[in-house]
């Protein structure tokens, strides 16, 4: 008999925080800067309409999987046979942009600390994060390490918030009724949320633990939601600390704007606290994005599986090795967003299909309203991103 997980606590509060920190990395707080001073309180609207989305992209991938008790790719392959190897591509492709925004993020972080250079502090980050995968012991205490300075983090952008003093009925004013509306903000906050491998990483997690079954519903649907509202919370508080700054005349540094929201309410000491945090919550996004990466394609063949730490080994230097030839880390890690922005509808859909499917969910019905509630997901992000790459062509 399968085991039934009545309380919400274990392994679905730790999927729920796996997805809220895998989201709330460097890209998270580049994105949300940025986003910020191009709108001010009208990003609160764009915050608004990602946790629609993010939750109805996420309760369907996470109870249809949870349910079909079979990771994304497998389900997929079980769908259409190779469509399991497309979507294993695309998930890997997004993790591999997001790494690279992560690795990225440790340059920004030892810049901040240090004065390296960003293409110096990547390097030097990629062997800490080879270290870190190698040693366990050395991992396990990092990943404690991160834990309380991920609350720290969460406290120290409380007080700025505070301290700030930003415009708040503006800004609920904007949040329910913009002034202005933009695509790319939508698609790339939504992309950096619940994108790529984000959509699976909760879901994949609960799997491991056992957590599946129609038994176990509410706890799939709460741990979900959870991390949507972890995610969301950090936005908004991170939100409303950057329009406090801006409205008392505070100018950012274009390629590192979140580590000036820092400087500009908590001065030097705030900065370099930033950049602690900032490193702390990269390096580990790395080997976690890495990990997570790999896995959609170890399944495959065995010779992935028996070489699975060279293979993780790899995908940490190529990312590395792209940003040391590219640079512009800003820049990449709103990329990392939007691509992974574009990625969402394509393998949410074929989530989506399989959920229909008797042959691969028995005498499972999917709640109609989330059937709909996804496919309307589908809709919004495939138009505004296909919006988005028409501009960028007309743009280029």
């Amino acid at each position: 008999m399968k085991p039934k997980f009545r309380a919400f606590g274990g392994a679905s509060l730790g999927a729920a925080f796996l997805m809220a920190n895998s989201s709330i990395g460097p890209g998270f707080l580049t994105q949300t800067t940025v986003f910020t001073q191009q709108l001010l309180t009208s990003f609160g609207f764009v915050i608004l309409v990602s946790v629609v989305l993010d939750v109805g992209a996420q309760l369907n991938t996470w109870r249809i999987l949870t349910v079909s008790e079979l990771r994304a790719q497998d389900l997929a392959n079980k769908l259409l046979p190779g469509l399991g190897y497309f979507l294993a591509a695309m998930v890997i492709l997004g993790g591999f942009a997001f790494n690279i925004g992560n690795i990225a993020g440790c340059g920004l972080g030892l810049n901040v600390l240090t004065g390296l250079s960003y293409e110096q502090g990547a390097i030097i980050s990629c062997g800490v994060a080879l270290v870190l995968f190698w040693v366990r012991e050395v991992g396990k205490m990092l990943d404690g390490f991160t834990k309380i300075l991920g609350t720290v983090k969460i406290l120290l952008t409380l007080g700025i918030a505070f301290s700030a003093h930003p415009p708040l009925l503006q800004a609920l004013h904007h949040t329910l009724l913009p002034a202005k509306v933009s695509a790319a903000a939508i698609v790339t906050i939504v992309g950096g949320t619940v994108g790529g491998y984000i959509t699976f990483s909760g879901a994949h997690r609960l799997l491991d633990a056992g957590i599946k079954g129609l038994d176990n519903q509410a706890v799939v649907t709460r741990s979900a939601v959870s991390g949507i509202v972890i995610s969301t919370f950090m936005r908004f508080v991170l939100f409303l600390a950057i329009v406090g700054v801006l409205s008392q005349g505070a100018a950012l540094e274009a390629d590192n704007p979140a580590a000036g929201v820092f400087r500009a309410a908590a001065g030097e000491v705030g900065f370099r606290v930033f950049g602690i945090i900032l490193w702390s919550a990269a390096i580990s996004s790395v080997v976690g994005a890495a990990y997570t990466s790999v896995s959609f394609f170890k399944t495959f063949h065995p010779v992935f599986e028996r070489h699975e730490r060279a293979c993780i080994s790899i995908f940490i230097v190529l990312s590395t090795s792209i940003f040391v030839l590219v640079g512009k880390p800003t820049q990449l890690l709103l990329f990392a967003g939007a691509l992974n922005g574009l990625i969402l509808p394509i393998a949410l859909g074929i989530i989506l299909v399989a959920a229909t499917s008797r042959r691969l969910m028995g005498t499972y019905h999917h709640p109609r309203w989330m059937l709909v509630a996804g496919w309307v997901v589908v809709a919004i992000m495939g138009s505004l991103s296909l919006r988005v790459v028409w501009e960028q062509l007309n743009i280029a």
